[in-house]
């Protein structure tokens, strides 16, 4: 097979309508826009108007609640701590902060503090200082024969 041998497959490719070329294009004088009315203009956006009539979105009920001061935390699951631990990207002797789990890319950023989930194999003795734990998560490190310490939330600042 040579380049210029190479080629679509057929139905592939459709070729471009070309809107307002005469008339014998098919598509010629209106363009496929009719005759008359709000949408044969140019500059026309209604997309959820129904013409003075409120509109279905506005009438339908609304449903549920977004807490405006909710706290979003960056999740690790104790499987990849012990994956990285395992690639020395965790020194697991040593008490394992959030600063320590951000310096090693586990987790891209704090945001309200990290929170650590139980998800994954976990055999490791550690000593985790985070902001939040789940009750499994701490069952395993416990049983382990590690210590999991809940810090407290600090302010989140413009910078982070």
């Amino acid at each position: 097979m040579k380049l210029h041998e190479l080629h679509d497959n057929p139905g592939a490719t459709k070729r471009r309508k070309r809107i307002g070329r005469g008339a014998g294009s098919g598509m010629g004088k209106t363009g496929g826009r009719g005759i008359k009315g709000q949408k044969s203009r140019s500059g026309v956006a209604i997309k959820g108007y129904e013409g003075g009539q409120m509109p279905l979105y506005q009438r339908l009920p609304k449903r549920g609640f977004n807490k405006p001061n909710r706290k979003a935390y960056a999740v690790v699951n104790l499987g990849l701590i012990q994956k990285f631990i395992e690639a020395g990207k965790i020194d697991g002797s040593a008490q394992i902060t959030e600063d320590v789990l951000i310096a090693s890319g586990l987790v891209r950023r704090k945001l309200d503090g990290i929170r650590v989930l139980a998800k994954g194999v976990f055999d490791t003795k550690l000593d985790l200082a985070v902001t939040g734990a789940s009750k499994s998560a701490v069952e395993a490190v416990e049983k382990s024969g590690g210590s999991v310490t809940i810090t407290a939330l600090a302010p989140r600042t413009a910078a982070e």
